[in-house]
């Protein structure tokens, strides 16, 4: 492809913005969410401002004081690093394609063809096209989901590094076997909706999640609710952000995300495009089932506070078994 002197700038410019915004969970987070401001129909950038802002959520986790006790450290920097390169590699591919359908709308013309400067799949491409063309919201809904999934399937799920230290050691078993972790649709009330995240590691497993996600989310009640949240409630990366409205027991404190966590380097790498070696597969492309809108908040809390409650009582086991060693000596 020529590179003129327009091209270089509008180079420079989504090169500079995603950098800008991919700095940690919180940029990306409010990132996508100022960008659905700005283009509603572009509705995959409200279901990644969710998702972005839940995996905050898993990072701080680990900071707090059950976790610290019952995960080592190098166990705990393995997750938070397996949320934060998700996180970072889905966002330095998806960025570029909202500012390049940005570029487009501003010059009335589409420019996806640029988005292989950026190493998008040649998937993308061809569906921004459609969209530009048909503006089937619900379809590039889809095809972003099969796309995000697919960019991270290698360098990270699929990465050997990921998958020793991480998927096959008990920690993420454990999780996965008693479904802990949920991608919940926080609101500014008690109602809480969401849905388990379960064989993570499965790529259609992941793709269906994102799917139902989205029917989810964009079902009217639930996205009144959930859209006035991500509005008026800043993202701090601590659950305080929403728990605050629900009427639950007396939690650990989650703390805020930029005072544990620095701001990670991460090294790219160039991508292959998935598409051209694996292509879409048709299960990935079936209508996802009606969600129901099912409340998940009271079994995501029972099940956390088993956790603490096995946590505290292992504390107390621990105590009474140091005194009564220090006493008989």
């Amino acid at each position: 492809m020529y590179i003129d002197a327009n091209l270089k700038a509008y180079l420079h410019y989504i090169t500079n913005k995603t950098t800008a915004h991919n700095q940690d969970n919180i940029t990306r987070t409010n990132a996508y969410f100022k960008f659905y401001l700005k283009f509603p129909e572009i509705k995959w950038a409200f279901l990644a401002s969710i998702v972005s802002r839940n995996a905050g959520w898993n990072m701080t986790d680990l900071q707090m004081t059950p976790f610290q006790y019952l995960l080592g450290k190098q166990e705990r920097e393995r997750l938070f690093m397996t949320y934060e390169r998700a996180n970072w590699l889905i966002f330095s591919d998806a960025y570029p394609q909202l500012l390049v359908y940005q570029l487009s709308k501003q010059n009335n013309k589409p420019m996806f063809d640029l988005l292989s400067l950026f190493h998008v799949s040649s998937y993308m491409i061809k569906e921004w096209h459609y969209f530009w063309k048909y503006c089937d919201k619900n379809r590039l809904v889809q095809a972003l989901i099969i796309n995000e999934q697919n960019v991270i399937q290698e360098p990270v799920i699929k990465q050997h590094y990921f998958q020793r230290r991480v998927f096959h050691q008990l920690p993420y078993q454990m999780q996965n076997f008693f479904m802990m972790n949920a991608v919940l649709l926080p609101s500014m009330s008690n109602d809480l909706y969401g849905a388990y995240v379960h064989n993570f590691t499965n790529r259609t497993n992941r793709i269906q999640l994102g799917k139902k996600l989205a029917s989810l989310i964009f079902s009217p009640t639930v996205y009144k609710q959930t859209f006035l949240f991500v509005k008026y409630c800043t993202h701090t990366g601590s659950r305080r952000d929403y728990e605050r409205f629900l009427k639950l027991p007396k939690q650990p404190v989650t703390p805020i995300l930029r005072m544990v966590y620095p701001i990670i380097t991460h090294q790219d790498t160039i991508r292959k495009d998935w598409y051209q070696s694996g292509g879409v597969k048709k299960k990935w492309i079936r209508d996802a089932h009606q969600c129901n809108k099912q409340q998940i908040g009271k079994t995501f809390y029972q099940k956390r506070q088993m956790l603490f409650a096995y946590f505290y009582t292992k504390q107390v086991f621990t105590a009474k078994k140091y005194f009564s060693t220090n006493k008989r000596g």
